[in-house]
Protein backbone atom coordinates (compact mmCIF):
# COMPACT_ATOMS: atom_id res chain seq x y z
CA UNK A 1 0.00 0.00 0.00
CA UNK A 2 1.32 3.38 -0.90
CA UNK A 3 -1.24 5.85 0.38
CA UNK A 4 -3.12 5.77 3.67
CA UNK A 5 -5.47 8.51 4.92
CA UNK A 6 -6.74 7.99 8.45
CA UNK A 7 -9.29 9.93 10.50
CA UNK A 8 -9.31 8.86 14.16
CA UNK A 9 -12.06 10.24 16.41
CA UNK A 10 -12.52 13.06 13.90
CA UNK A 11 -16.20 12.59 13.00
CA UNK A 12 -19.40 12.51 15.07
CA UNK A 13 -20.66 9.22 13.60
CA UNK A 14 -17.47 7.34 12.69
CA UNK A 15 -14.69 6.89 15.21
CA UNK A 16 -12.39 5.61 12.48
CA UNK A 17 -12.27 6.23 8.74
CA UNK A 18 -9.44 4.89 6.60
CA UNK A 19 -9.01 5.48 2.88
CA UNK A 20 -6.14 3.71 1.17
CA UNK A 21 -4.61 2.92 -2.20
CA UNK A 22 -2.46 -0.09 -2.87
CA UNK A 23 0.15 0.55 -5.56
CA UNK A 24 1.97 -2.44 -7.01
CA UNK A 25 3.38 -3.94 -10.19
CA UNK A 26 0.54 -5.23 -12.35
CA UNK A 27 2.20 -8.61 -12.74
CA UNK A 28 2.16 -9.37 -9.00
CA UNK A 29 -0.67 -11.83 -8.31
CA UNK A 30 -3.25 -10.62 -5.81
CA UNK A 31 -6.47 -11.94 -4.28
CA UNK A 32 -9.30 -9.46 -3.63
CA UNK A 33 -10.61 -8.76 -0.14
CA UNK A 34 -12.37 -11.59 1.63
CA UNK A 35 -12.40 -13.60 4.85
CA UNK A 36 -9.44 -15.96 4.82
CA UNK A 37 -10.14 -19.71 4.77
CA UNK A 38 -7.44 -20.60 7.30
CA UNK A 39 -8.07 -17.51 9.49
CA UNK A 40 -11.78 -16.78 9.05
CA UNK A 41 -11.74 -13.79 11.41
CA UNK A 42 -9.46 -11.87 9.01
CA UNK A 43 -10.92 -9.69 6.28
CA UNK A 44 -8.22 -8.55 3.86
CA UNK A 45 -6.86 -8.80 0.37
CA UNK A 46 -3.87 -11.03 -0.17
CA UNK A 47 -0.51 -10.94 -1.89
CA UNK A 48 -0.43 -14.34 -3.57
CA UNK A 49 3.34 -14.26 -4.05
CA UNK A 50 4.38 -13.80 -0.40
CA UNK A 51 1.12 -14.55 1.44
CA UNK A 52 0.73 -11.37 3.47
CA UNK A 53 -1.53 -8.37 3.09
CA UNK A 54 -1.35 -4.58 2.92
CA UNK A 55 -4.52 -3.76 4.89
CA UNK A 56 -6.97 -5.76 6.93
CA UNK A 57 -9.30 -5.98 9.90
CA UNK A 58 -10.56 -8.84 12.05
CA UNK A 59 -14.01 -9.52 13.46
CA UNK A 60 -12.60 -8.54 16.86
CA UNK A 61 -11.49 -5.14 15.54
CA UNK A 62 -7.76 -5.69 15.12
CA UNK A 63 -6.50 -3.48 12.29
CA UNK A 64 -3.25 -3.43 10.36
CA UNK A 65 -1.97 -1.45 7.37
CA UNK A 66 1.46 -0.98 5.83
CA UNK A 67 3.21 1.26 3.34
CA UNK A 68 6.72 0.84 2.00
CA UNK A 69 9.37 3.44 2.73
CA UNK A 70 10.88 4.43 -0.62
CA UNK A 71 14.66 4.16 -0.44
CA UNK A 72 15.96 2.02 -3.33
CA UNK A 73 19.59 2.45 -2.26
CA UNK A 74 18.96 0.41 0.89
CA UNK A 75 16.83 -2.40 -0.58
CA UNK A 76 17.81 -5.92 0.43
CA UNK A 77 16.64 -8.55 -2.02
CA UNK A 78 16.60 -11.32 0.61
CA UNK A 79 14.55 -9.40 3.20
CA UNK A 80 11.26 -11.04 4.26
CA UNK A 81 7.94 -9.76 2.93
CA UNK A 82 6.65 -6.70 4.76
CA UNK A 83 3.05 -7.78 4.18
CA UNK A 84 3.60 -10.50 6.76
CA UNK A 85 3.90 -7.80 9.42
CA UNK A 86 0.23 -6.98 8.90
CA UNK A 87 -1.07 -10.54 8.72
CA UNK A 88 0.99 -11.63 11.75
CA UNK A 89 -0.55 -8.85 13.82
CA UNK A 90 -4.07 -9.67 12.65
CA UNK A 91 -3.66 -13.35 13.42
CA UNK A 92 -2.18 -12.76 16.88
CA UNK A 93 -3.50 -11.31 20.12
CA UNK A 94 -0.56 -9.12 21.10
CA UNK A 95 -1.17 -5.55 22.25
CA UNK A 96 -0.36 -3.08 19.40
CA UNK A 97 2.42 -1.30 21.27
CA UNK A 98 3.93 -4.58 22.45
CA UNK A 99 3.89 -5.95 18.89
CA UNK A 100 5.63 -2.87 17.51
CA UNK A 101 8.12 -2.83 20.40
CA UNK A 102 9.16 -6.35 19.49
CA UNK A 103 9.63 -5.37 15.83
CA UNK A 104 11.67 -2.34 16.88
CA UNK A 105 14.28 -4.57 18.52
CA UNK A 106 15.55 -5.56 15.05
CA UNK A 107 14.66 -2.74 12.66
CA UNK A 108 17.10 -3.88 9.99
CA UNK A 109 15.41 -7.22 9.39
CA UNK A 110 13.05 -5.69 6.82
CA UNK A 111 13.22 -3.20 4.02
CA UNK A 112 11.79 0.19 4.94
CA UNK A 113 8.15 0.29 6.07
CA UNK A 114 5.48 2.22 7.91
CA UNK A 115 3.13 0.08 9.97
CA UNK A 116 -0.13 1.13 11.60
CA UNK A 117 -1.72 -1.41 13.95
CA UNK A 118 -4.60 -1.13 16.35
CA UNK A 119 -6.99 -2.96 18.62
CA UNK A 120 -10.12 -1.50 20.13
CA UNK A 121 -9.78 2.27 20.11
CA UNK A 122 -5.95 2.28 20.18
CA UNK A 123 -3.83 2.82 17.08
CA UNK A 124 -0.05 3.07 16.88
CA UNK A 125 2.40 3.87 14.09
CA UNK A 126 5.95 2.65 13.72
CA UNK A 127 8.53 2.94 10.94
CA UNK A 128 11.85 1.14 10.90
CA UNK A 129 13.17 4.34 9.28
CA UNK A 130 11.73 6.59 11.99
CA UNK A 131 12.32 7.33 15.66
CA UNK A 132 10.21 5.11 17.89
CA UNK A 133 6.59 4.09 18.26
CA UNK A 134 3.87 6.74 18.18
CA UNK A 135 0.40 6.18 19.66
CA UNK A 136 -2.05 8.11 17.50
CA UNK A 137 -4.18 10.80 19.12
CA UNK A 138 -7.50 11.97 17.62
CA UNK A 139 -6.92 13.66 14.27
CA UNK A 140 -6.39 13.14 10.56
CA UNK A 141 -3.17 11.50 9.42
CA UNK A 142 -1.53 10.47 6.18
CA UNK A 143 1.11 8.00 5.09
CA UNK A 144 2.74 7.52 1.74
CA UNK A 145 6.27 6.22 1.16
CA UNK A 146 8.07 8.32 3.75
CA UNK A 147 7.28 8.97 7.43
CA UNK A 148 3.92 9.79 8.98
CA UNK A 149 2.48 13.10 7.69
CA UNK A 150 5.48 13.91 5.48
CA UNK A 151 3.98 16.75 3.41
CA UNK A 152 4.33 15.28 -0.07
CA UNK A 153 1.84 17.03 -2.40
CA UNK A 154 -0.47 14.03 -2.83
CA UNK A 155 -0.55 13.38 0.90
CA UNK A 156 -1.35 16.98 1.78
CA UNK A 157 -4.04 17.07 -0.90
CA UNK A 158 -5.55 13.78 0.22
CA UNK A 159 -5.68 14.78 3.88
CA UNK A 160 -7.30 18.12 3.05
CA UNK A 161 -9.91 16.42 0.86
CA UNK A 162 -10.76 13.82 3.50
CA UNK A 163 -11.00 16.51 6.18
CA UNK A 164 -13.38 18.51 3.98
CA UNK A 165 -15.63 15.51 3.29
CA UNK A 166 -15.83 14.53 6.96
CA UNK A 167 -16.39 18.11 8.10
CA UNK A 168 -19.28 18.71 5.72
CA UNK A 169 -21.16 15.41 5.92
CA UNK A 170 -22.73 13.58 8.84
CA UNK A 171 -22.89 10.51 6.62
CA UNK A 172 -19.95 10.89 4.22
CA UNK A 173 -20.32 9.35 0.79
CA UNK A 174 -18.01 6.46 -0.01
CA UNK A 175 -18.07 7.62 -3.65
CA UNK A 176 -16.76 11.03 -2.61
CA UNK A 177 -13.88 9.32 -0.80
CA UNK A 178 -13.22 7.01 -3.76
CA UNK A 179 -13.01 10.15 -5.91
CA UNK A 180 -10.22 11.41 -3.64
CA UNK A 181 -8.37 8.12 -4.14
CA UNK A 182 -8.78 8.41 -7.93
CA UNK A 183 -7.06 11.81 -8.16
CA UNK A 184 -4.50 11.61 -11.03
CA UNK A 185 -2.96 15.06 -10.46
CA UNK A 186 0.80 15.13 -11.03
CA UNK A 187 2.85 17.38 -8.76
CA UNK A 188 5.03 20.12 -10.21
CA UNK A 189 8.68 19.18 -10.51
CA UNK A 190 9.75 21.69 -7.88
CA UNK A 191 7.49 19.98 -5.33
CA UNK A 192 8.60 16.42 -6.02
CA UNK A 193 10.57 14.56 -3.34
CA UNK A 194 13.98 13.12 -4.15
CA UNK A 195 13.79 9.49 -3.06
CA UNK A 196 16.40 8.00 -5.36
CA UNK A 197 14.20 6.71 -8.19
CA UNK A 198 14.93 9.51 -10.70
CA UNK A 199 12.79 12.40 -11.87
CA UNK A 200 10.67 10.40 -14.36
CA UNK A 201 9.57 7.94 -11.69
CA UNK A 202 9.05 10.72 -9.16
CA UNK A 203 6.54 12.20 -11.61
CA UNK A 204 4.84 8.85 -12.20
CA UNK A 205 4.55 8.19 -8.46
CA UNK A 206 3.39 11.69 -7.49
CA UNK A 207 -0.40 11.32 -8.07
CA UNK A 208 -2.75 9.80 -5.51
CA UNK A 209 -3.88 7.39 -8.25
CA UNK A 210 -0.87 6.04 -10.15
CA UNK A 211 -0.96 4.71 -13.70
CA UNK A 212 1.98 3.56 -15.82
CA UNK A 213 2.60 0.67 -18.22
CA UNK A 214 3.99 -1.63 -15.54
CA UNK A 215 3.05 -0.22 -12.12
CA UNK A 216 0.08 1.55 -10.63
CA UNK A 217 -2.82 1.67 -8.21
CA UNK A 218 -4.29 -1.82 -8.06
CA UNK A 219 -7.04 -1.21 -5.52
CA UNK A 220 -8.66 1.37 -3.26
CA UNK A 221 -10.12 0.51 0.14
CA UNK A 222 -12.36 2.45 2.50
CA UNK A 223 -13.02 1.41 6.09
CA UNK A 224 -15.72 2.96 8.30
CA UNK A 225 -16.15 2.03 11.97
CA UNK A 226 -18.98 3.84 13.70
CA UNK A 227 -19.42 4.51 17.41
CA UNK A 228 -21.57 1.39 17.79
CA UNK A 229 -18.71 -0.75 16.37
CA UNK A 230 -20.40 -1.36 13.03
CA UNK A 231 -17.83 -1.97 10.30
CA UNK A 232 -18.16 -1.22 6.60
CA UNK A 233 -15.23 -2.37 4.45
CA UNK A 234 -15.32 -1.37 0.77
CA UNK A 235 -12.76 -2.42 -1.82
CA UNK A 236 -12.52 -1.27 -5.42
CA UNK A 237 -10.06 -3.16 -7.64
CA UNK A 238 -8.95 -1.88 -11.00
CA UNK A 239 -8.36 -3.76 -14.21
CA UNK A 240 -5.75 -3.08 -16.84
CA UNK A 241 -8.27 -1.17 -18.97
CA UNK A 242 -8.88 2.42 -17.79
CA UNK A 243 -12.29 2.87 -16.22
CA UNK A 244 -12.79 -0.80 -15.37
CA UNK A 245 -13.25 -1.73 -11.73
CA UNK A 246 -14.84 -4.29 -9.43
CA UNK A 247 -16.45 -3.41 -6.10
CA UNK A 248 -16.70 -5.56 -2.98
CA UNK A 249 -18.46 -4.60 0.25
CA UNK A 250 -18.52 -6.24 3.70
CA UNK A 251 -20.40 -5.25 6.85
CA UNK A 252 -20.24 -6.73 10.35
CA UNK A 253 -20.25 -5.86 14.04
CA UNK A 254 -17.01 -6.00 15.99
CA UNK A 255 -17.10 -8.85 18.47
CA UNK A 256 -16.24 -7.87 22.03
Amino acid sequence: MCLLLLALQAHPVYKLVIAANRDEFYERPTAPAGFWDESPDILAGRDLRAGGTWFGITRKGRIGAITNYRDPASLKSAAPSRGRLVSDFLIGEEDPQAYLSRLALNPGNYNGFNLVVGAGDRLCWYSNRGHGIRPLLPGIYGLSNHLLDTPWPKLSRGKASLRRILSNNLHPSSEAIFDVLLDPSVAADDRLPATGVGIEWERILSPIFIASPSYGTRSSTILFIDREDRVAFLERTYGSTPGQHRDLAFEFMIQK
